[in-house]
């Protein structure tokens, strides 16, 4: 098929980046489904005009002939000839529309025009037989009436057809959009989608493809297809470097709409044909998805037998049409990952819920132990005969399991009889003394080991020959030995004789551990007969065991509270703020997924965020410490928290950052009603180590938007209008608003494209030359960065130098620019380049063996290279900044001090470092000539006699006229640079050697 898509056999694209909406073949503009539908002829209007021209011959005498032409902006325009009608007859009718003057009524012939609404009608007849003036008037009246009328009708039945297809279209978005709130999975969503393009136009070959443009992936979301018999796997990403002949991938680089046959709208996107892609259409219709200017996906119906099947209309219809398939799509994919999370949350909260109730049981249980450890103890000195002693041993054990059955078995003293001193049994009541056997209990005494058995294991026990049942034969049986200085004297046994009744691993190991305690009861027990003599010692033993279980049971409570205690405190700590006590940034970032979810809620009312960040806080910090500033945020988050609503809240996310939560807000005024009070209260004077403070705060609001489906995005909004606040002179509140919201957009996106910029090295470096102002000789250039982008061109720093520099990229710029500065310095040996340095460099301590390193490697005298800089350099790390410049001075590149007069201009720098020479700033310059020529004159006259008095070389930047320089060098500066002595250029060398890069999309 012609699809071009048809899987993973067919793929490609090379660069990584988003595919534009470019104008390519075609050039059509977009088109208005519902202007084109209300504008289309009908097939029923069309035959009515087309017949006109007959039935109107009909009425005259035999041999007549009749021809009618029309324009009309909704029929379009037409002919309409009777059989007999002359192709004399056409012309005369088209020439008539075309507004030649009708010649009236002459014998046989007749013509006429005439307007009908916005319609131009005309009429040429050949009578016949020659009518009778009067009859020919009427004839002519009647034929313009039934023209007239034959008009209407078709206009009428043109605009009812336009109706119905426009109420289709409005149905089928309507089943789209709710389709994409349905609870169907993805497949049956799409599977559904196309049968409803199925009723719009013919789409029994129809699929969709989505777009990854950060990726560079398509996923083949749905596809059915009569001829081909792949299968397409949603899930799978197809990079487009895999699909080099693929007609859909280059509708997708077009980015405009394809009609017509797959051979032919391959060979007019020059595209090869590719028999794995399968069988050609007769007639292919492709559309693109676009989000925000981006091309995000694409929808292809297609016919195999019927060439012509799809018209222009169809093709307005199903792009109209695939703009609100995507919107379903992207509702769909965020109500699913929405549901995932939920989902995953649900988890983790049921699992935290099982490991709690685990701890819940397992403590009670320690405790019910620990309680009936304690009460056998007691036993031992308190029961009054050794058969009481029993009971109450049952009893216990009777707590942590069900021991309705219960006996205990001991030998005599002989060892050959078992005796059963106690014995509790729903069918056994009495267990009379017997001779050792081959039982259960004999085989516990005999192995010394606990058992745990059901009926089934004792069927293969008396298999095996190594027991024989005693007594009523029970359905679970579980005994543990009672042993006396590491020999088995006994066994305490407990069964069950219905099926709803059984014993654990976890029953045998507690009875095990409670049977260790009642072996020691015992012997105390029957030691108490004999040992009369020993009894005060024994009730000391007994009291001060009492104690210590005791305190054990006090400690293990003790560090059970503290243990929980401590899980509250840290769960505190880690979500709020340790100076303040204020909730910090995870507790706000759950807040605000909370009442995010809520706004789906009926009734709920909208939120707002407002970022606060202190002003000047920093200069708190370094004049009076840490610990005043410590004091003041402290002072600051108890105002905020008195200036909002009890269902408020605020936090502190860090440094002088704090963040209020509005809980309901009627409009954008109240939240700007909140931040004046706010700003208010903090505006009062404070009084910190000793001083009276007056804080000023600025402040970002971002109101909710149904857009918004993550706490950061709402957190960063109000972020970037604080700072918008911050640029118009703090002390004040902006909200966030839509022409912010394009420029954060685009300053991302700019930074996305520095960064591919940076990976294909894009950068060049133009030159513009330094003269000798006295002679004009060329004594050096200024490399200046360009950036050579993929769709603007050659772009100025200025364009995206802030982004660079707040990014962090700067560096990396500098050094592709580095680079190429001393390849070029190495192939041209005269004269010195100097480069820019952002004052970033100077925070790294190799940055002078670096640059050194570079210019050896190269081959260039590093005496050739210079440095500009600017006094922000200077003012960080002065320290820092000397070493850097004093090590490249030892080496011969000198430093040169840019934009000198436009900042502090301190003497301070020029004594301090090594600079040898200052740029005027070009503002300066441009002041020579005009009404602030005595105030320039005056400044560029102080620059220079400073620079003389230090022995400091002076270049005056951006020389346009003549007169400038003149001044100039009369004045006594030495250097010039501008564009009366060159502009920036690219190297002519490096022009000649660089191809242009193949086009990578048509625009």
């Amino acid at each position: 098929m012609a699809v071009a898509t048809s899987g993973w056999r067919g793929r490609g694209c090379r660069d990584r980046r988003r595919i534009p909406l470019c104008f390519g073949i075609g050039g059509a503009s977009p088109v208005n489904v519902l202007a084109v539908e209300a504008s289309a002829s009908g097939p029923r209007a069309q035959q009515g005009l087309a017949g006109i021209a007959t039935l109107l011959a009909r009425t005259l005498p035999a041999g007549a002939s009749v021809a009618v032409g029309w324009n009309d902006p909704l029929l379009g325009s037409g002919v309409s000839t009777s059989p007999l009608a002359t192709a004399a007859q056409s012309h005369a009718v088209e020439a008539l529309l075309g507004g030649a003057a009708p010649a009236g009524a002459h014998g046989d012939e007749l013509s006429a025009a005439w307007p009908l609404d916005a319609t131009r009608v005309a009429l040429v007849a050949h009578t016949g037989g020659g009518l009778p003036d009067g009859l020919r008037d009427g004839w002519f009246a009647l034929a313009r009436s039934t023209i007239d009328a034959t008009f209407a009708s078709a206009r009428a039945q043109t605009r009812i057809e336009g109706l119905r297809k426009s109420e289709r279209l409005r149905q089928a978005l309507y089943q789209i959009a709710d389709l994409s709130g349905s609870n169907l999975d993805m497949q049956e969503m799409l599977a559904r989608i196309h049968a409803i393009v199925g009723t719009l136009m013919p789409a029994e070959n129809f699929y969709i493809v989505r777009y990854d443009d950060v990726r560079d992936t398509v996923r083949f979301l749905y596809f059915v297809d009569q001829r081909d018999p792949w299968k397409a796997d949603p899930d799978e990403e197809i990079p487009l470097s895999d699909m080099p002949n693929s007609l859909t991938v280059a509708m997708l680089r077009h980015g405009r709409p394809l009609l017509g046959p797959s051979d032919r709208v391959r060979r007019l996107l020059g595209v090869e044909r590719d028999p794995a892609h399968g069988p050609d259409s007769a007639d292919w219709l492709g559309v693109p998805m676009r989000r925000d200017g981006y091309v995000g996906g694409a929808v292809v119906v297609q016919s195999y037998d019927q060439p012509e099947r799809y018209t222009h209309e169809d093709r307005a219809l199903l792009e109209f049409v695939a703009q609100h398939i995507l919107t379903a799509l992207d509702r769909k994919s965020a109500r699913e990952e929405l549901e995932r999370r939920v989902e995953e949350r649900t988890r983790e909260l049921q699992h935290a819920n099982w490991v709690l109730e685990a701890e819940i049981v397992e403590r009670e249980r320690a405790e019910r132990l620990q309680r009936a450890l304690f009460r056998i103890s007691e036993l031992s000195t308190t029961a009054g005969s050794i058969e009481r002693f029993y009971a109450e041993v049952h009893g216990v054990i009777d707590e942590l399991l069900d021991a309705r059955n219960f006996y205990i078995a001991l030998l005599s003293d002989d060892g050959r009889r078992l005796e059963f001193p106690y014995s509790v049994d729903e069918r056994d009541p009495v267990r009379r003394p017997r001779p050792l056997g081959h039982g259960l209990t004999e085989y516990v005494l005999r192995t010394g080991q606990a058992l745990l058995v059901d009926r089934y294991g004792m069927d293969r026990l008396e298999q095996a020959g190594q027991l024989r049942s005693h007594g009523s034969r029970a359905h679970c049986w579980l005994g543990v030995p009672l042993s006396r200085d590491g020999a088995t004297i006994g066994v305490i046994a407990v069964q069950s004789y219905t099926a709803g009744i059984g014993f654990t691993t976890s029953d045998q190991e507690l009875l095990t551990f409670v049977a260790h305690h009642i072996d020691g009861a015992l012997a105390r027990k029957r030691a108490q007969d004999w040992l009369m003599a020993a009894h005060a010692e024994l009730e000391s033993r007994v009291e001060a065991r009492t104690r210590e279980l005791e305190q054990a049971n006090r400690e293990l409570r003790a560090q059970i509270g503290e243990r929980v205690r401590a899980q509250q405190r840290l769960t505190h700590q880690a979500r709020h703020d340790h100076l303040t006590g204020l909730p910090n940034r995870v507790f706000l970032l759950d807040r605000l997924d909370s009442m995010m979810l809520e706004m789906h809620q009926a009734g709920r009312q909208p939120f707002a965020v407002l970022f606060l960040d202190l002003d000047r806080f920093k200069l708190i910090n370094d004049s009076m410490g840490h610990a005043a500033g410590d004091a003041m945020l402290i002072e600051v988050g108890r105002r905020i928290r008195g200036a909002i609503g009890a269902s408020d809240m605020v936090a502190r996310l860090g440094g002088d950052e704090f963040a209020i939560v509005l809980d309901a807000v009627a409009d954008a005024d109240a939240a700007d009603a909140v931040a004046a009070r706010i700003q208010k209260k903090l505006g009062r004077s404070m009084w910190v180590a000793g001083r009276e403070l007056f804080p000023s705060a600025s402040i970002g609001i971002a109101l909710w938007q149904p857009r918004y489906r993550h706490a950061d995005e709402l957190l960063r909004d109000a972020d970037a209008a604080m700072y918008r606040a911050k640029a118009r002179g703090r002390d004040r509140s902006e909200r966030f608003d839509e022409e912010m919201r394009a420029e954060a957009i685009r300053l991302l996106d700019l930074e996305a494209d520095l960064r591919r910029a940076i990976q294909r090295d894009a950068f060049e470096p133009y030159f513009q030359p330094i003269v000798r102002l006295a002679d004009g000789v060329v004594v050096g250039h200024e490399a200046l960065l360009r950036w050579r982008h993929d769709q603007h061109g050659w772009l100025p720093p200025s364009e995206f130098l802030r982004v660079c520099e707040d990014s962090g990229l700067i560096e990396q710029v500098d050094w592709l620019l580095y680079r190429r500065v001393v390849e070029w310095m190495g192939r041209h040996p005269d004269g010195y380049v100097s480069i820019n340095v952002s004052p970033r460099h100077f925070h790294a301590e190799d940055f002078a063996d670096r640059l050194l390193d570079m210019a050896g490697e190269a081959g260039v005298d590093p005496r050739r290279l210079r440095i500009e800089i600017t006094e922000g350099a200077l003012l960080d790390d002065a320290p820092r900044a000397a070493r850097i410049l004093g090590t490249l001075r030892e080496n011969g590149v000198a430093a040169l001090l840019d934009d000198f007069g436009t900042g502090f201009s301190a003497l301070s720098y020029l004594h301090r470092f090594p600079i040898q020479a200052l740029k005027i700033d070009q503002s300066f310059i441009a002041g020579l000539a005009g009404d602030t020529q005595t105030e320039s004159l005056a400044l560029v006259r102080a620059i220079l006699a400073l620079a003389v008095t230090l022995g400091i070389e002076t270049i005056g930047e951006g020389v346009e006229t003549e007169q400038q320089r003149r001044l100039l060098a009369d004045l006594g500066c030495t250097y010039g640079q501008g564009y009366l002595f060159g502009r920036p250029a690219r190297p002519a060398d490096d022009q000649r050697r660089r191809v242009r890069p193949p086009a990578l999309s048509v625009r």
